[in-house]
């Protein structure tokens, strides 16, 4: 950045921002330049980062953040003001696995010197186990701070959902469900006693309220099972609520009540995200009369992911955008700058504002092209002062790992469909290389982006390239997009396709040989996996799946029981999900899959994994040559421990050596191999 850059900056804004040599600010460690030749090893991938998610104090001399060792989290805080302050352990977590344990799952300051905390955990309610949220308060001039409830009594399975912060007078307005009939209410909590107060109590067809940029209950919204949203709203925090809204969303789309993002000083007044006209788009609207009073921001061809309020609450600091990578906009000329002089520094998106003062003149920055990981740095922008913090993971610290790019291809129908693609980094040639099809989890409301990503990195270490495909029904791309995914053809049929044409439409551009290709995956990847394997076996070396579900029917079923019958029915879309099942068609040829299931796992019955194993046993399948079958005893649907997740990522990897070896005598780079060590 020049120095007119500089000096218009401080007569603008009267913020000195420092000129930053990035070598410098990423300062090369032995680590980083052992990166550059070595080998990571694959249990690298599977641990837990050292540091995570660190929140600034209002003042912003104070930082809060997790911190790992092994398997068990700590949350700690270090005071900014005191160059090399060590962090002050506050509490610790584990995963939770029985009835009784407590995990943190979120937190941030009330104030400068209380930090608050989400608890999750699991409780019996009446007679079932389920699960539930729940705040506590820790006082930091506390010499040993102790966790203080915060408004536990009378609550039920969601204790802690925020919805207004009062740093001065230290109060928070909370959303919880109340124990006598499980609806929604809002009450006002102050910090200093844990003492509650009524502000808004439950209404039968409301299941989220929201507040103005005050605090101030206006309206609530709640959904039925069947899909249907209902809105009610207030113009007022004196007035009666009426209902302003009744639709459903026949599509599952998230097309139906429209809940505001801010509350507008101006009578009525809101931001809110919508999808009516195709796309996600940001609005200026009439909330009493649900107009669309003017179009704030589109992404042609991408959904608008959010809107970033102001400190107060009441108007717009930027937008959450999406165009294969995630990124942030800016409206208010202080944060331009601040972007605009990262962007110059550190590459553009390669630098992000994550927490800032209230006054916004201190801050801490995430750097990391996709190929990183994150490195953090405290800003002074009044001093200049731009001081490191740490790395998300000391191991990588900040070495550029596996190229990530985001890359459009074609389906066979015509449809254009965006792939992640990571790019083995040992392998310069980039021909005909081998490759494994990674599809994400969900498969609804879930998209991969041009970023780091464990699974897909520790592959490509391996020396494929991996290529994870936004199948229709991923979100991003518009609800048409979404709809296809949808159709009765879409769940195990053209969603599969979509997979298919993947390794199809790379193998014409030469990148990949489509002859050595793998497909991996958890959850829905999982599902997709199986799928892939018991379909297409002559298009797949082998398989590595999940968590997944292979038994269709068997999960609608589940589904209902346990989630109502909206979830079933936006789980199982399949026209015949009798014939989009693996686990009912073992009799015929597979490719070799390796099968993984966390016995703990909630949101997939354990039942899907063991009825797989047993019909491909039942159909002669040989275990150990045509399957491997591992079951996690630890594990839960998230591989909450190390062990675990590097047992996946260590048993996918040998698996896909075995049956594809990511190099062959053929392979130009394996007549001369590259010699390499192996980082751990």
């Amino acid at each position: 950045m020049n120095k007119n850059m500089i000096a218009l900056l401080i007569a603008s804004a009267m913020i000195a921002l420092p000129v930053i040599s990035p070598a410098k600010a990423q300062s090369t460690t032995n680590a980083v330049e052992a990166a550059k030749t070595g080998r990571i090893a694959t249990e690298v991938f599977g641990r837990k980062w050292d540091i995570e998610f660190p929140r600034l104090s209002p003042d912003g001399n104070k930082m809060v953040y997790q911190l790992a060792q092994g398997d068990i989290k700590y949350l700690a805080w270090i005071d900014l003001t005191v160059k090399g302050d060590k962090p002050k352990i506050i509490a610790k977590s584990d995963v939770v696995k029985e009835r009784g344990d407590r995990q943190i799952v979120a937190y941030r300051f009330v104030g400068n010197d209380t930090i608050v905390v989400t608890l999750f955990g699991r409780e019996n309610f009446n007679g079932q186990l389920g699960d539930l949220s729940r705040l506590v308060a820790y006082d930091i001039n506390e010499k040993s701070p102790k966790a203080r409830p915060l408004a536990w009594e009378k609550a039920a399975g969601d204790g802690a959902s925020i919805l207004h912060i009062n740093h001065e007078q230290k109060y928070m307005i909370v959303q919880r469900q109340n124990i006598n009939d499980f609806e929604t209410e809002v009450i006002k909590v102050t910090i200093g006693d844990g003492k509650y107060s009524m502000v808004q109590r439950s209404n039968s067809i409301v299941g989220g309220w929201f507040t103005d940029g005050k605090g101030v209950v206006r309206g609530g919204f709640g959904g039925s099972r069947n899909g249907t949203q209902k809105m009610l709203y207030r113009s007022s925090g004196s007035g009666s609520f009426k209902t302003i809204s009744k639709a459903k969303d026949k599509d599952f789309t998230r097309s139906g009540a429209l809940v505001p993002s801010i509350l507008l000083d101006e009578p009525d007044m809101a931001y809110a995200i919508s999808n009516h006209e195709g796309y996600a788009k940001a609005y200026k609207v009439n909330l009493a009369t649900q107009e669309f009073v003017e179009t704030i921001k589109e992404t042609p061809g991408y959904d608008v992911i959010d809107i970033i309020s102001n400190n107060d609450g009441n108007d717009l600091t930027g937008f959450v955008l999406f165009n294969g990578q995630t990124y942030v906009e800016y409206v208010d000329e202080l944060s331009q700058k601040i972007q605009m002089f990262l962007d110059d520094e550190f590459g553009k998106n390669n630098a992000r504002v994550i927490t800032r003062s209230e006054d916004l003149s201190k801050c801490i920055i995430a750097v990391s092209k996709p190929s990183q990981l994150s490195t953090f740095y405290y800003y002074d922008l009044m001093s200049g002062e731009f001081r490191l913090l740490g790395f998300q993971s000391n191991t990588l610290k900040n070495a550029e790992l596996n190229p990530v790019e985001a890359v459009d291809y074609t389906a066979r129908d015509g449809m254009k469909i965006q792939a992640i693609m990571t790019y083995p980094r040992h392998r310069t040639h980039r021909k005909n290389l081998p490759v494994i099809v990674m599809p994400h989890g969900g498969p609804f409301g879930v998209k991969d982006e041009a970023r780091f990503d464990r699974w897909a990195q520790s592959m490509a270490e391996e020396g494929y390239v991996v290529i994870q495909p936004n199948y229709r029904g991923s979100s991003g791309y518009g609800t048409e997009f979404v709809k296809e995914g949808r159709k009765p053809d879409g769940l195990g049929n053209k969603m599969q396709d979509d997979l298919n044409d993947a390794l199809a439409w790379f193998a014409s551009t030469g990148l990949i040989d489509a002859n050595r290709a793998c497909i991996m995956g958890w959850s829905y990847g999982g599902y997709a996996t199986a799928r892939g394997a018991q379909r297409d076996p002559d298009l797949w070396k082998c398989a590595m799946a999940g968590a997944g579900v292979y038994d269709l029917p068997k999960m609608k079923g589940f589904d209902y029981r346990s989630l109502g019958g909206f979830s079933a029915g936006y789980l199982a879309t399949a026209e015949d999900p009798v014939q989009a099942s693996s686990a009912r068609f073992t009799d015929g040829d597979w490719s070799p899959i390796l099968i993984v299931a966390a016995a703990r796992d909630t949101r997939i019955p354990l039942e899907q994994s063991r009825t797989l194993v047993s019909r491909l046993k039942g159909s002669g399948k040989v275990e150990g040559t045509d399957f491997k079958y591992i079951e996690q005893k630890k594990g839960t649907h998230n591989l909450p421990y190390e062990d675990v997740h590097i047992e996946w990522l260590e048993e996918s990897a040998k698996w896909a050596n075995r049956f594809n070896p990511a190099y062959i005598a053929s392979d130009p780079d394996q007549e001369k191999p590259v010699k390499i060590q192996t980082i751990r």
